[in-house]
C-alpha cells in the first residue's frame, strides 16, 4: 500500500509543505482546519486524522520537541516512531 495523500493541520497551509512533496512524488495534502468564523465547538471531517497521528508520535518524547541538527535526522527519527507503532500493532495479532 503507498500513502499518497497527506492530512495537515492549518499551520502547514503554506506552500512550503507543497513544494516540498512535489519534490518527492505525486503527492496530495489537504490542510484541515477549523473556519476562524466558528464559535464554539464543532467537529470538523478528518480533523481526527491530524490530532491521531500527532498524538502517535508524541509518546516518543524525542520528538515532543525538534532537536535535532538536520531535517535528514528529525526524518530517521520520525521513521522509528512509525516502525515502532507498527512493530506494536503486528505484535498484538
Amino acid at each position: 500500500m503507498d500513502t499518497r495523500h497527506v492530512f495537515a493541520d492549518g499551520g502547514y497551509a503554506g506552500d512550503k509543505l507543497r513544494q516540498a512533496l512535489r519534490r518527492i512524488g505525486k503527492w496530495t495534502i489537504e490542510i484541515v482546519k477549523r473556519s476562524d468564523t466558528t464559535k464554539g465547538f464543532v467537529v470538523l471531517p478528518r480533523r481526527w486524522v491530524v490530532e491521531r497521528t500527532l498524538a502517535w508520535l508524541n509518546r516518543n518524547r524525542r520528538l515532543a520537541k525538534d532537536f535535532e541538527q538536520t531535517i535528514a535526522s528529525a526524518t530517521a527519527w520520525l521513521f522509528i516512531a512509525s516502525i515502532q507503532l507498527f512493530a506494536r500493532r503486528i505484535a498484538r495479532l
